[in-house]
């Protein structure tokens, strides 16, 4: 994800905080996500990890020493040097392209961070603050890592993840959300298909509709924290629904992506 810009709610200090700085990072592996994106996973020795929902600057350096910066949310948490990111093509961009059909096993780049002290979600012993997660396309790249990290932490808070795509073949990340599914925390998911949806599936293909979000999502009185991730347009759309059903602003976090990439 490119070009991120947090909006709504206020900033929340972290537990553990973790200065950013810039590591060296090199391609562990390079597999399709979906037919527009590829899963690249980096091995950053000096790493000092990352809470679910930060995210990082890549940088690229060409052979004549021209550098190309973008930002991308970062689909592994916690501790460790192996790094996950998602990134999905944008077919006029400069970086995003050859991330997602040139990027080799062995390739050398720079990573800064990790980035981000506010769109984030960590375990709370005790606390039973139901979560709802809202996605556009690969905005769940941020959210996985948060499912991933309720499911590890075994958290009983009530969490909800509502995931807008266009085809089935566009869902991001399915083997760690059917993981997390089965796992002893509870997670309820829903996936709403644009263009076409599952053979079988007991809805037909549409857009995300105000009617649709109510009946995914925590209703306003379970004060759920609630995150949304996706194109700016979604995420705008998405914020009015909510603050027309009656969800209080105070408990949105927003992050957005585009321009170059």
């Amino acid at each position: 994800m490119s070009g991120l810009e947090a909006g709504v709610a206020t900033v929340t200090p972290l537990a553990t905080r973790r200065r950013p700085a810039w590591h060296q990072a090199t391609v562990a592996s390079a597999t399709m996500e979906t037919p527009s994106s590829r899963r690249i996973v980096l091995d950053v020795p000096t790493w000092p990890g990352n809470d679910a929902g930060q995210h990082l600057d890549l940088r690229l350096t060409a052979e004549d020493g021209y550098q190309a910066t973008r930002s991308y949310s970062i689909a592994s948490q916690g501790p460790g040097t192996r790094v996950t990111l998602a990134v999905d093509r944008v077919d006029d961009g400069e970086v995003s392209p050859f991330l997602v059909d040139a990027i080799e096993v062995g390739d050398a780049l720079e990573v800064h961070g990790p980035l981000g002290g506010w769109f984030v979600w960590r375990p709370t012993p005790g606390d039973p603050r139901p979560v709802q997660l809202i996605a556009g396309g690969s905005g769940i790249v941020p959210l996985v890592a948060m499912v991933s990290a309720h499911a590890a932490a075994g958290d009983q808070a009530p969490f909800r993840l509502l995931a807008a795509v266009r085809t089935p073949d566009d869902v991001f990340f399915r083997p760690e959300i059917d993981a997390a599914r089965t796992a002893s925390a509870p997670l309820e998911v829903t996936v709403v298909y644009s263009r076409r949806a599952p053979e079988g599936a007991a809805e037909p293909a549409g857009r995300l509709t105000r009617a649709a979000l109510a009946e995914a999502v925590f209703p306003p009185d379970a004060g759920a924290l609630t995150y949304v991730c996706g194109s700016t347009s979604f995420v705008e759309q998405v914020l009015g629904w909510l603050g027309e059903l009656g969800h209080d602003t105070a408990d949105l976090r927003a992050e957005r992506f585009g321009g170059t990439s």
